[in-house]
């Protein structure tokens, strides 16, 4: 299998139908389109959760998944309590490392006016590079749950922030002597500057105030992953602008120094929104500091349509991020021993 989230098809064949579920306990059903898990409870409040797991060598790897994480919650209406973190170091790792990695953890927490309510790591012989998994927990009144299949048609489709970002970030990470060379310090500091957007639950929050059907985090795949995820969810078609997708240009020299597709990469913290009054969601989120725009809407036909000029283009199933595709092919030594 390549690098990076499974197959749709590899998904509803080897896990979706080996799972027997209870529906009657369970909250949100298992599915690749939703980030979501939860059970129900006795009380008014339903539990409801997070997973996130991620690979690399950055000293900030944890907030990176808080992030993503604590993201997906708040797009489901859910109001986010703490996270769970779980590390695993290769052998040669120092604890020196690790206790920064903690450290930076805590200090996003803070930060975000959250809590880490467990930690653990461990060294394993077997990894090459630091593994995290992060749970973020919350809760949510099941009549207020947001869900991607609760997209209608004849809705627009509003982009929260700018696509790339952590992508961008995340490649800098991994090659920032070489970028050094390449890029002056100031253009270096922009990227580092995508940091600060990685959070995006006090924006999700105001968006669900004003009245959404569905918001769905950019993940796995970019942007056109989750227009199809979120078009497959609500059975639904699109037509799309990719002209008015927000990207910024130290994003595209990253991406385009690198080889990289910025509409195919990780973009935790920029968010779909879709809803009835798209002109009102975005002047509210632009209100309160973070850029939005409409870039589409929701059609009752099955195409998902993707303008570029006067070029149109269907979406195709997702294909593999782009930077587990570059992580892949930079460690391609240790991955292959």
């Amino acid at each position: 299998m390549k690098a990076g989230k499974v197959t749709q098809t590899i998904y509803r064949r080897s896990i979706l139908k080996q799972l027997h579920i209870e529906k009657t306990s369970v909250l949100l059903e298992p599915s690749q389109e939703e980030s979501c898990y939860g059970i129900r409870t006795a009380d008014d409040e339903q539990v409801i959760a997070s997973g996130v797991s991620l690979y690399g060598n950055e000293k900030d790897l944890c907030v990176f998944a808080m992030a993503k994480a604590a993201n997906d919650l708040a797009a489901k209406g859910a109001r986010v309590k703490g996270f769970a973190i779980q590390i695993l170091l290769p052998e040669y790792a120092y604890e020196s490392r690790l206790k920064m990695m903690i450290a930076l953890a805590e200090e996003a927490a803070q930060s975000e006016h959250l809590q880490i309510i467990e930690a653990n790591a461990e060294s394993v012989p077997a990894i090459h590079t630091a593994i995290v998994h992060v749970t973020a927990l919350g809760a949510a009144k099941e009549k207020e749950l947001i869900q991607c299949h609760k997209a209608k048609p004849g809705q627009e489709i509003v982009l929260l922030k700018w696509i790339g970002l952590e992508g961008a970030l995340r490649v800098k990470r991994e090659k920032e002597e070489e970028l050094k060379e390449r890029f002056i310090p100031a253009f270096m500091n922009k990227v580092e500057a995508g940091k600060k957007e990685l959070f995006s639950v006090a924006a999700l929050e105001t968006a669900a105030a004003t009245g959404v059907s569905a918001m769905h985090q950019i993940g796995d795949g970019g942007i056109l992953a989750a227009l199809w995820e979120l078009a497959e969810s609500a059975g639904i078609g699109l037509s799309v602008d990719m002209r008015k997708m927000a990207v910024k240009q130290e994003t595209i020299e990253v991406c385009e120094y690198f080889h990289l597709n910025p509409y195919q990469i990780t973009s935790t913290g920029c968010v779909l929104l879709v809803t009835d009054k798209g002109e009102e969601l975005a002047d509210a989120l632009i209100k309160n500091g973070t850029p939005a725009v409409i870039i589409g809407h929701t059609t009752k036909e099955k195409e998902r349509v993707v303008m570029n000029g006067g070029e149109k283009r269907y979406l195709d199933r997702p294909a593999q991020d782009e930077f587990a595709r570059f992580f892949a092919e930079l460690h391609a030594d240790n991955i292959s021993k």
